[in-house]
C-alpha cells in the first residue's frame, strides 16, 4: 500500500507539472483586456497598496519568476515580463502578493522563510542520505535521512498557505484595480490553481518518501 501511494504521488506530480504547462501555455495566448504586461501589473498592486523599495528585475527562463524577501526584488521572467498575457497578469499579481505579504509582516511568510534552511539541507541531501543509509544497513543513517526529509516536509507544507494567501491576494488586487472581469477572471484564477497544485504535489512527494521508508522498514518506524 506504501509503494502505490508513494507511486500515485510522484505520478501525480508530473501530471501537476504537465498541466501547469498547458494552463499557461493556453492563457499566455490570450491577450488581457486592458493590454497591460506584468510589470505593470505589478507594479501597479504595489504602488496601490504603498508598497515602496520593491525592486523590479527581468530574469531569464520560463516560470521562473518569484520575490526575494531578503533583497525587496520581485523578479518576473523574460515571458511575463512584457507579456500583456492573462497569463501574464496572473502570475506577476502573485508575486507582488507575495511582497504584500513582506510589508505586512504576514506570519506564514516569516515562518517559511525561516525554514528555508532547514528546507535546502534536506533537499541536498536527504535522499542521498537515504539511499546510503539502505546501501549500508544502517539505521543510523536512515534515522538522519529521515530527519532530513522531514525538515523538506515541514517547509513544502509550510509553503502552501503562503503561497495561497498570496493568490487570494492577487485576485482581491486585481479586482480592486479594475483590471479583472469575469472572463479574465477565469483565467487568471486557471493560471493561479494549476501554480498552487504543483505545490501541493512536491509535499504530497516528500511525504510519499516516508511512505516508501515505511514500507522498506518492513512497518517498522525508523525514527
Amino acid at each position: 500500500m506504501a509503494y502505490l501511494l508513494a507511486g500515485l504521488a510522484f505520478g501525480g506530480s508530473y501530471l501537476v507539472k504537465w498541466w501547469l504547462q498547458r494552463t499557461y501555455k493556453k492563457w499566455s495566448r490570450v491577450e488581457n483586456q486592458y493590454r497591460v504586461t506584468g510589470a505593470q501589473t505589478a507594479a501597479a498592486i504595489l504602488q496601490d497598496h504603498g508598497v515602496e523599495g520593491v525592486e523590479l528585475q527581468q530574469v531569464r527562463g520560463k516560470l521562473t519568476d518569484h520575490y526575494d524577501p531578503q533583497k525587496d526584488i520581485l523578479r518576473l521572467s523574460k515571458s511575463n515580463w512584457g507579456t500583456t498575457s492573462v497569463a501574464a497578469m496572473a502570475v506577476s499579481a502573485h508575486e507582488a502578493g507575495h511582497a504584500l505579504q513582506d510589508a505586512s509582516n504576514d506570519l506564514r511568510l516569516r515562518l517559511r522563510r525561516f525554514l528555508v534552511p532547514l528546507a535546502a539541507l534536506g533537499a541536498r541531501f536527504g535522499p542521498m542520505v537515504v539511499i546510503a543509509g539502505f546501501l549500508t544497513g544502517s539505521e543510523t543513517i536512515l534515522q538522519v535521512g529521515a530527519l532530513l526529509l522531514a525538515g523538506m516536509t515541514i517547509f513544502q507544507l509550510a509553503t502552501l498557505p503562503v503561497e495561497f494567501n498570496a493568490s487570494r491576494r492577487a485576485l482581491d488586487s486585481l479586482e480592486r484595480l479594475g483590471l479583472s472581469d469575469p472572463a479574465q477572471r477565469d483565467g487568471v484564477e486557471a493560471v493561479l490553481r494549476a501554480a498552487a497544485l504543483t505545490y501541493v504535489a512536491a509535499a504530497a512527494t516528500s511525504i510519499a518518501y516516508f511512505a516508501m521508508l515505511f514500507a522498506r522498514s518492513r512497518g517498522r518506524w525508523i525514527i
